[in-house]
């Protein structure tokens, strides 16, 4: 019997490990269930009782689920930019604008967890952040609503640089000494002043204008200030880093641009075509095919510079000449103009 029970107990122990280990499963999953449920609950008594509050509640549960979805996808870019040695404009678009808003996203984020770091100081960050938070939220945790008000926010404080670009380019056009190109900036600048948009072609035909004098990125140091205004980037830095920064971002779009190029603007979903925000239009109440119409006339421009970073100058004031637009008239002329 002693020998029996010596051979019968290494069968036996498995067994009982095997069930402790169910146990143990079947009791976390019951609890998960269970803290599941309650959370189901709360959120009911939350909508139901304090609607405003859920809708930011809510918001932020799923802009923190896409934050960190996003992080572990940018880990996975590094990741693969790394075993296979390849660079930032290497990248296929998808992959590429995802780096590039992360970053920018990340940039916005870490100054407010800076701030949070001191002992109870992240109750007067949170009441910061639910007071102002275009200025110190990332776009996961905006509301549409505020999503769609905050562009129109950003997009206005762009627009009123638009006319300070038009006046320095038409002052500007005086310079030239080929009187054939003069006489045709001022036009061009004349035709926006009046609330039209030329076309590509017209614009091609000042390309010349934009490599050197007079208005080269090189020359134009006065405008920089104005420019950066009008691509969201931080003015109060001197001029030399400021132009290094308009190149810089310029060059990163004209890489976005060849990469949708080999995507195909048909391939963008609804929610990529409003890349045309990034490039300077007001997006956020156009209709998607609008969207793609302006950009295949956008990327008809871009990348047709085969220097890009001889035309940068170009694209920063030629195009802005594309897509503004007089006071009275609005966005949607633009996409008129496209279509006709």
């Amino acid at each position: 019997m002693e020998r029996i029970a010596e051979l019968g107990c290494p069968f036996r122990l498995p067994v009982c490990h095997f069930s402790s280990k169910a146990n143990s499963n079947k009791l976390t999953s019951a609890l998960v269930s269970k803290i599941k449920y309650l959370n189901h609950l709360y959120e009911r008594y939350l909508e139901r009782k304090f609607p405003r509050f859920y809708q930011l509640y809510s918001t932020f549960l799923k802009g923190l689920q896409i934050f960190f979805s996003e992080a572990k996808e940018i880990r996975r870019i590094k990741a693969d930019m790394s075993n296979k040695n390849i660079q930032f404009h290497q990248l296929p678009y998808r992959e590429m604008e995802r780096l590039r808003q992360f970053r920018r996203d990340l940039i916005k984020a870490i100054p407010v967890g800076i701030l949070s770091l001191p002992p109870f100081a992240n109750y007067f960050v949170l009441l910061l952040m639910y007071l102002f938070p275009r200025q110190l939220l990332i776009r996961h945790f905006w509301t549409p609503k505020q999503q769609a008000e905050f562009l129109n926010t950003y997009h206005n404080m762009r627009r009123e640089a638009y006319t300070e670009v038009i006046d320095g380019l038409t002052h500007l056009s005086h310079v030239p000494d080929d009187p054939q190109l003069r006489q045709w900036m001022l036009y061009l600048c004349k035709k926006v002043q009046e609330g039209l948009h030329p076309d590509i072609t017209e614009l091609k035909a000042v390309r010349s204008l934009f490599v050197g004098h007079p208005f080269g990125i090189q020359q134009l140091t006065v405008q920089h200030k104005v420019l950066s205004r009008v691509l969201f980037l931080t003015t109060r830095l001197p001029s030399f880093f400021l132009r290094n920064r308009l190149r810089s971002h310029l060059s990163e779009v004209h890489y976005l641009d060849q990469a949708m190029v080999k995507l195909g603007v048909s391939q963008l979903t609804d929610e990529e075509a409003q890349a045309c925000y990034t490039r300077g239009l007001n997006s956020v109440h156009l209709d998607p095919e609008d969207c793609r119409l302006w950009l295949n006339q956008w990327l008809s421009l871009s990348c047709s510079l085969r220097e890009f970073l001889w035309d940068i100058s170009l694209v920063l004031s030629g195009v802005k000449i594309l897509i503004s637009w007089s006071s009275n008239q609005g966005n949607f002329s633009v996409v008129v103009n496209v279509r006709h």
